[in-house]
């Protein structure tokens, strides 16, 4: 039997450089996101050490009255602030410049192929660390999320999601989506790929 993984993009943060809190149309569509998992049971809830994620996943966790764990490995490629007196101009640079190069090493984080296989590695060895059949939430990047898809999947196999998908990759995980993916015999399997219609009628509302 396999293990399912829901992970799920923070929701929407304030912008402004780096460990940020979720806004409060973020906490909206936490509140929505946690909804979802009315009807399943989930063995564990971890999240990123980003502020952004903990906040998200805290919701998911009151509703299932269950509690937060954390994990680097969950943390993304590099967060805006990582690197002293960068600029937002000069991180989206190095950020593009990772997406087209998954071997590019940043001056601060990691590479994309690194970050692929950092969340690749999680995944394996958390569902090592849960029985057989156990649905696991965890609450993440929407750049992590894509980066693991690239090194885990085929063109082929993603492109049957989104044409074009690594060239689009930085603009298809919106805040709050939902993957869900399976794991079993060291085999990943994409069931959904960014779910976001639980939050897509909420509105912008006031940040």
């Amino acid at each position: 039997m396999s293990t399912t993984f829901f992970l799920v993009r923070h929701a929407v943060k304030e912008k402004a450089i780096g460990d940020v809190s979720i806004t409060a149309e973020g906490i909206r569509q936490a509140q929505a996101t946690a909804r979802c998992f009315d009807r399943v049971p989930i063995a564990a809830i971890i999240a990123s050490p980003l502020r952004r994620a903990k906040e998200t996943a805290s919701h998911i966790a009151m509703r299932k009255k269950a509690a937060v764990s954390e994990d680097a490995r969950l943390r993304e490629r590099a967060n805006w602030g990582d690197l002293p007196e960068q600029t937002f101009a000069e991180f989206v640079a190095m950020w593009e410049r990772c997406t087209r190069d998954p071997a590019y090493m940043p001056p601060v984080g990691d590479s994309a192929r690194q970050a692929g296989e950092r969340l690749a590695s999680f995944l394996s060895e958390t569902a090592e660390r849960h029985p057989s059949g156990s649905s696991i939430v965890a609450v993440t990047h929407g750049g992590l999320i894509t980066d693991f898809l690239v090194h885990a999947f085929s063109g082929d196999e993603l492109d049957v999601w989104h044409p074009n998908f690594a060239a689009a990759q930085s603009d298809l995980v919106p805040e709050c989506s939902i993957t869900k993916l399976t794991y079993e015999d060291g085999i990943f399997k994409l069931n959904v790929f960014a779910s976001a219609e639980h939050v897509s009628s909420l509105g912008n509302g006031e940040e």
